[in-house]
């Protein structure tokens, strides 16, 4: 039986006071040694001539009876009494007095025994009720401290993290190390006139290290630093997150110059009146109590608020003014050189072979954060282990990022040969499909091994990272997305539900050219819909979409226009490509994956689409005849974000999960 475990149960102590009431009064009974008569039986021997002691108690009203050794030996005996009999019990104790009287005419008893019988369970059962709310909150000395800021205190025991922990953010680090100065030597700065800024907000998505960031502030400035998240602001009390959020700053301006690290703000700091009727509810109390504090801060005192989150666009217009996150850091997924940066970070003390490049590795993972990368060298540690080895190989890396891109191997479904066939063209015909455009990256793997929801998977991979997409980029995306379908068609003129995730894909890009992208003449350059993707339940209810229903036709009609044009543009590369997809497909069968270097043997000889006429938003416009201007290579070229896909073709429609480095499209 777990002792600890057995020892937080509630019951246990419930128990324990109830046996020591038990105990404390059968001692406090004990103390007397009395034998309980009743009242008529005393008044009876008071009658007689065997009492030699009595002792009158007029706190509980008991009388104590020493009686002679001719009653059956000596013996003590006590009675009670009401209030009526009282007259009566006095006057037997009078008239039974022997010739030479009582030591005592009448003895008073000890008034403090009684009273301590009395109020030992009073006491016993308050201080059961005090554990029972000091471990409600959490420990003895947290008892009814709601408004207490939770907020962890990082010290010198904590694992100290440095900017040298911290690699793939750059700007975001040297923007850091300048706040890192400020605490350590404000009077450099304020001898120009100089202010620490109040907050610094980090933003980005998941996993791309902003709270590593924020450690590592605390590891380099060696200032207080309280860390503590913005759901641990809101109670179920009222006013308690406004009251954490006083007593939080008031520790750190009692400790300045300090760090206060909120993460994941956006619990707290959402727009305000965005809720249902507009009501005025805990959270909205607790942003206006920050917004006080971050604006009160004395000049003189230096500190700092470090916030981290996902969702900037959410956040309420006053914390990002400036005087309260006067400066905000974006942290974006890294590039070819910042995942090197970040494998090697992460690759300290794992025994790598002298085989692993990890440059080849950083090329192999775009589109993962630090959190991403960091999972993989894990996965592969993991899979090493397994398998008895001692030193960890490409092979275990590269089984690795597939796991993080499309889960493990699910070696226990076994395909039907029908199924494995169908697969083997639908992939097939992504992988051909993407080979014959000529504005897409090159395929470097497919397969036919089932992983995670995905009967097989295409990966396409760019020589370079990218920021920006074009239209005919756009355009080859939507090609090769349905590809697969379109393979299904030409040969067994029987599509299956494999495609559902294609098409999804497909649509989604074909939307955002329409409504975002501008890429359309008929809709032409203007944007639709809302940004953020997301509405606010109660502020963007009841609005409405801000177009018409005739502009939301136009829309319909060119998104289902550029689909068309994508399905017909792979049925033309695949039909004019036909012995190839079938060379592709029977190499699948055999081996259930190819390489890049496979496939491009295979797709040596492969027939390109035709160039795309050249498009304006507007046939009125001029046409320019004057090329573009050429731009000197470098002898590196630069990084950017790059392009996987891993198609799904699953019997059922579910949603993808989510792949680092998935085919998306790019804004620009």
């Amino acid at each position: 039986m777990n002792v600890k475990k057995l020892s937080r149960n509630p019951l246990i102590y419930v128990l324990l006071v109830a046996v020591l009431l038990i105990v404390g009064m059968s001692l406090i009974s004990s103390l007397t040694g009395a034998k309980q008569i009743t009242t008529q039986q005393g008044l009876e021997l008071l009658d007689g001539d065997t009492v030699t002691k009595v002792t009158m108690t007029d706190v509980d009203q008991r009388v104590d009876l020493e009686l002679g050794k001719e009653f059956e030996g000596s013996e003590t005996v006590q009675f009670y009494y009401v209030e009526q009999r009282a007259d009566e019990v006095v006057a037997a104790v009078d008239s039974a007095a022997p010739k030479d009287g009582f030591n005592d005419v009448v003895p008073r008893g000890n008034w403090f025994g009684s009273l301590l019988s009395i109020l030992l369970p009073v006491l016993l059962l308050g201080l059961l009720f005090w554990w029972l709310m000091s471990s409600a909150q959490g420990g003895g000395s947290k008892v009814m401290q709601f408004g207490k800021s939770r907020a962890k205190l990082v010290t010198k025991e904590t694992p100290t993290v440095t900017f040298a922990d911290v690699a793939g953010s750059d700007e975001a680090i040297e923007e850091m190390q300048e706040i890192k100065d400020f605490l350590k030597d404000p009077a450099k700065f304020q001898a120009v006139g100089a202010r620490i800024p109040k907050g610094v907000l980090l933003y980005g998505p998941p996993g791309t290290g902003k709270t590593l960031l924020a450690r590592a502030v605390a590891g380099e400035a060696g200032v207080p630093f309280y860390s503590i998240s913005g759901s641990d602001f809101v109670e179920m009390f009222v006013g308690v997150g406004a009251s954490r959020v006083r007593d939080l700053f008031t520790q750190a301006k009692e400790n300045s110059p300090a760090i206060i690290f909120i993460d994941e703000i956006d619990a707290v700091g959402r727009h305000r009146g965005a809720g249902m009727g507009g009501g005025h509810d805990e959270r909205e109390q607790t942003l206006n109590q920050m917004l006080v504090e971050m604006d009160g801060f004395d000049p003189k005192v230096s500190v700092l608020v470090i916030a981290a989150t996902n969702r900037p666009d959410i956040l309420d217009p006053a914390l990002l003014r400036p005087g309260r996150f006067d400066r905000q850091i974006g942290v974006d997924a890294p590039d070819l050189k910042g995942r090197q940066k970040i494998l090697e970070v992460h690759g300290r003390g794992k025994p790598l072979s002298p085989s692993v490049d990890l440059s080849v590795v950083a090329r192999k993972t775009p589109g993962f954060t630090g959190a991403d990368l960091a999972n993989v060298l894990n996965e592969a540690a993991l899979l090493t282990a397994r398998s008895n080895a001692q030193l960890i190989d490409m092979r275990a890396l590269d089984e690795a990022i597939d796991r993080v891109i499309a889960g493990p191997q699910r070696r226990t479904r076994v395909m039907k040969d029908k199924e494995k066939l169908i697969t083997a063209y639908h992939e097939g015909g992504h992988a051909l499909a993407a080979a014959a455009m000529n504005n897409t990256d090159p395929v470097t793997k497919v397969t036919i091994l089932p992983r995670g929801k995905a009967l097989g998977y295409t990966m396409v991979l760019p020589v370079d990272d990218k920021y920006s997409v074009t239209r005919n980029e756009l355009q080859d995306q939507l090609a090769y997305a349905m590809g697969g379908r379109v393979a299904e068609e030409i040969v067994f003129h029987d599509p299956t539900t494999g495609a559902s995730n294609d098409i999804e894909k497909a649509t989604g890009i074909a939307r955002k050219m329409v409504t975002e992208y501008g890429m359309t003449t008929d809709v032409g350059p203007v944007k639709l819909g809302s940004s953020s993707g997301e509405v606010f339940m109660g502020r963007d209810m009841g609005h409405g979409r801000d177009f018409s229903e005739r502009i939301a036709e136009r829309v319909d009609a060119q998104v289902r226009a550029l689909i068309e044009q994508a399905h017909n543009e792979a049925y033309e590369v695949i039909n004019a490509n036909r012995d190839i997809l079938d060379k592709l497909a029977l190499a699948l069968l055999e081996k259930e994956t190819l390489d890049h270097i496979e496939l491009a043997d295979i797709f040596s000889d492969v027939k390109k689409l035709p160039p795309r006429p050249q498009w304006l938003s507007s046939s009125e416009r001029p046409v320019s005849t004057l090329p573009p201007v050429d731009v000197p290579r470098r002898e590196e070229s630069a990084p950017v974000a790059a392009n996987v896909e891993a198609e799904q073709t699953s019997s059922e429609s579910a949603p993808a999960r989510r792949q680092a480095g998935q085919a998306r499209p790019a804004t620009a």
